[in-house]
């Protein structure tokens, strides 16, 4: 199992570029069920959770080939199977939207409950409710959700709460329904825009992009599309954390700055300096930290996947923080490990008080999940001595070689493969 050993103290300088957003590519690439001819990915990342989806569309009889380092192409057959298995399906939760792709285009789906998460309870009864709504027969046998119909009808669809990866995989399924969809309380995140984006590329009717009203007509098929992939905006988010944590000089490209503005205006409140463009910001720490409150929210409010991140940072701003998380119900689990590199910190319900101590020491801490695992790593940039951050599978889940990209910047980081 490999680890990262990180000796911490060095300021990072340089400029490096984030890879293509693992969240909009796992849609994409369960999108491609829908269509009859290749899906092109360019700026796509070979992160893990890419590749349990190559192994899902795999099982699907549906093929994904690397035709360079970051171009992947997707399918354009009719699919052999329509099964997703729960060996494949428990690792990744995401991997639960080929159910609506592969119900539109095949009539029928078998695919595994997600089971449970580290995070938090992470339900799929919004994504069962649409379907329904659509006309899809949906049972539950044996661990399995399948669903059949013959050919799915539009119709109205309202969500009792805003869910990212719900309104992407009724959105799949409404693109080859009969008659128009509607969906109401749509999620508003930038991975469901860049989805939208991408099926009307590939002759879907959908109008409402940007906004939590979706209207859909139905069309019989879908052709194929080459798309460059956004970049991510948590790999931003978190180089950018970095460079704050250890008082570096750090330029990061590739990013769109409107899908990031939260973060950088929180990085702004608490004293860092940061000169933006559209597609990249510099960050530099020029004074002291300062203390502030955070409070996660549904986009474009400040993401909980920029949580675990930002919480490490404070740990060096003198005074208090506060810090509150509203999305999932269990997403502190790194505040232990935290701890033992000598954060004060103490949780009470969803809300954690974070008091600034002047310095961070290295220690053996354990990753619990991949937003936790890239915290880990920033304390470990900026503490005394070495940070050996075990189960690094984990961060391996969403992002690209991101030792490698450390290192470019000054970072004394390394893997261990044991």
């Amino acid at each position: 199992m490999d680890r990262f050993v990180i000796r911490g103290g060095v300021p990072l300088a340089g400029t490096v570029s984030v890879s293509g957003s693992k969240n909009s590519m796992l849609a994409l690439m369960a999108a491609s069920l829908l269509s009859e001819e290749p899906v092109l990915l360019q700026n796509a990342a070979r992160v893990h959770d890419v590749s349990t989806m190559i192994r899902i569309l795999g099982a699907l009889g549906v093929e994904a080939v690397w035709e360079a380092d970051d171009v992947l192409r997707l399918g354009g057959s009719e699919p052999t199977a329509t099964e997703a298995p729960y060996e494949l399906v428990r690792t990744m939760r995401a991997s639960f939207m080929v159910l609506g792709p592969l119900l539109a285009r095949c009539g029928h789906a078998r695919v595994s409950l997600p089971g449970g998460c580290a995070i938090g309870a992470r339900p799929v009864d919004q994504h069962l409710k649409g379907l329904e709504a659509l006309g899809a027969k949906v049972e539950l046998v044996g661990g399995y959700v399948e669903a059949r119909a013959s050919r799915l009808r539009g119709a109205p669809v309202v969500f009792d709460t805003s869910t990212v990866n719900g309104t992407q995989n009724v959105l799949m399924a409404a693109c080859l329904a009969e008659g128009q969809t509607r969906i109401q309380n749509a999620a508003l995140e930038p991975e469901v825009g860049e989805l939208i984006g991408v099926l009307q590329a590939m002759g879907a009717r959908i109008e409402g992009a940007g906004t939590d009203q979706l209207t859909v007509e139905g069309v019989t098929r879908l052709k194929g599309a080459t798309h460059r992939v956004a970049g991510d905006r948590i790999e931003a988010g978190t180089l950018l954390a970095a460079a704050a944590i250890t008082g570096g000089d750090v330029t990061v490209t590739g990013l769109c700055l409107d899908q990031l503005a939260s973060v950088v205006e929180k990085l702004r409140e608490i004293g860092l300096e940061l000169d933006t463009r559209p597609d990249r910001v510099r960050v530099r720490r020029a004074g002291p930290l300062r203390g502030v409150r955070v409070t996660t929210a549904r986009f474009p409010g400040f993401p909980t996947d920029m949580q675990a991140q930002i919480m490490a940072l404070l740990c060096l701003a003198p005074g208090s923080s506060v810090l509150t998380e509203t999305i999932f119900e269990n997403r502190f689990m790194h505040v232990s490990e935290l701890q033992r590199m000598g954060a004060d910190i103490t949780v009470n319900g969803r809300t954690a008080i974070i008091q600034g101590v002047a310095g961070l020491s290295g220690a053996p801490v354990m990753a619990t999940d991949l937003r936790a695992s890239a915290s880990l790593l920033l304390a470990g940039l900026a503490a005394r001595g070495d940070t050996h951050v075990m189960r690094v599978y984990h961060i391996d889940r969403g992002y690209d070689r991101i030792e490698q990209k450390l290192a470019s910047l000054g970072a004394r980081i390394r893997r261990i493969r044991d």
